[in-house]
């Protein structure tokens, strides 16, 4: 049977959901209160992933970084261009092999017209000692005919004169008549005159010779110019590595026709290297000329000298090159990469810490403290 509830009973359900809700949400406010008081918790992070240092007083080296290569030094490294137009027959020696000498033949070429113009340069040059000589044997021939009529009229002008001479003293005593004394005179003053021509034709024609001569010798030495040209191009042909070092490039392949200038090999000294760094450019203004390195080859290190700064700036860094001032470590060879570090100056009596490596002058960069358990910083 229904049972019929009054209003009071449906007051009383409405007070205690009212109630339930006013509770649930001053639950809720407090738990939300309760949750924005508290600190946070602390991050952790693993301790293989920081970088851990120690500050110091004391001396303490201001160096700069930057990686790079080994190269040759310029005045070690022999490029070999082809001197004509050439084709490559042959390649002997490849980059990587065993050191080669001055006179070691990398490859072979050839060119027909090269060796054509040699052989007509040398047929051209004992052409013109023929010609040199065949004229020497005409003009000395020419000249001991001046030289014989000069003798000569020498003889004859030595007999004039005698012949004066005893007639001026025979004309003194009376027994030569003055007309005979005047022809004898007449005579050696002709001879004379006579004697003084040949001396000068003798003297102007070896005046004459030596002009011609040296014309004939002009004529030999270009000659002989135009063969030791024909010459070394023949020689180049076959390519010589020209310097004792070790070959690190042949650019070409058998078979290729290539133009005059055209490079063939490269060739450098291996104990002759220097490094070359590139250090980003916010840490390069201080470094200058003569400041000392130490180049890391990772088989060994080896200190150096800053030779040579760069002006210009490419791609963030300045390119510096250190000389080595010693012979390179075992296994040191061209475009090795390698590690630089330049000490630029020493300071004294001053707190320092070695990290962060990238710290700059007049920067500011955060760093931790770490607790003495070693557990928070």
């Amino acid at each position: 049977m229904d049972i019929v509830r009054d209003a009071s009973f449906k007051k009383k359900k409405r007070q205690k959901q009212t109630l339930m809700i006013v509770v649930a949400v001053l639950a809720v406010a407090g738990m939300t209160l309760g949750v924005s008081r508290m600190k946070p918790a602390l991050q952790s992070v693993d301790y293989g992933t920081v970088w851990p240092d120690t500050v110091k007083r004391g001396s303490m080296l201001r160096q700069v970084h930057g990686i790079g290569s080994l190269v040759p030094i310029p005045a070690d490294v022999r490029l070999i261009p082809a001197e004509t137009d050439v084709h490559v027959e042959r390649i002997l020696l490849l980059p990587g092999g065993p050191p080669v000498k001055p006179d070691s033949v990398i490859m072979e070429l050839s060119n027909p017209q090269v060796e054509q113009e040699a052989m007509q340069a040398s047929l051209d040059l004992k052409s013109a000692e023929a010609e040199y000589h065949n004229t020497k044997a005409k003009i000395d021939s020419d000249l001991l005919s001046l030289r014989a009529e000069a003798a000569t009229v020498e003889s004859d002008y030595s007999n004039a004169k005698r012949d004066a001479d005893n007639n001026r003293e025979l004309n003194k005593i009376g027994v030569v008549a003055k007309a005979v004394l005047d022809a004898s005179m007449n005579k050696e003053r002709e001879l004379a005159t006579r004697k003084k021509i040949e001396e000068d034709r003798i003297a102007e024609s070896t005046r004459a010779i030596e002009t011609q001569m040296a014309v004939q010798q002009s004529t030999i030495d270009q000659k002989k110019a135009m063969l030791a040209l024909k010459q070394r191009q023949k020689d180049s042909l076959r390519v010589r590595a020209g310097i004792a070092g070790v070959l690190v490039d042949v650019p070409v392949q058998v078979g290729q026709r290539l133009p005059q200038g055209t490079i063939l090999a490269k060739v450098v000294q291996p104990q002759h290297l220097q490094a070359e760094l590139k250090i980003p450019e916010t840490q390069a203004k201080d470094i200058t000329s003569g400041q000392k390195a130490d180049i890391d080859t990772h088989n060994g290190v080896v200190q150096g000298t800053v030779s040579r700064v760069d002006p210009s700036v490419q791609s963030g860094t300045v390119t510096v090159d250190v000389t080595l001032d010693g012979p390179p470590p075992p296994g040191a060879r061209p475009d090795l990469s390698v590690d630089g570090t330049i000490t630029l100056e020493k300071l004294d009596n001053v707190l320092y810490v070695g990290r962060p490596a990238f710290g700059q002058e007049k920067s500011t960069v955060k760093m931790f403290k770490i607790d003495a358990e070693g557990k928070t910083a």
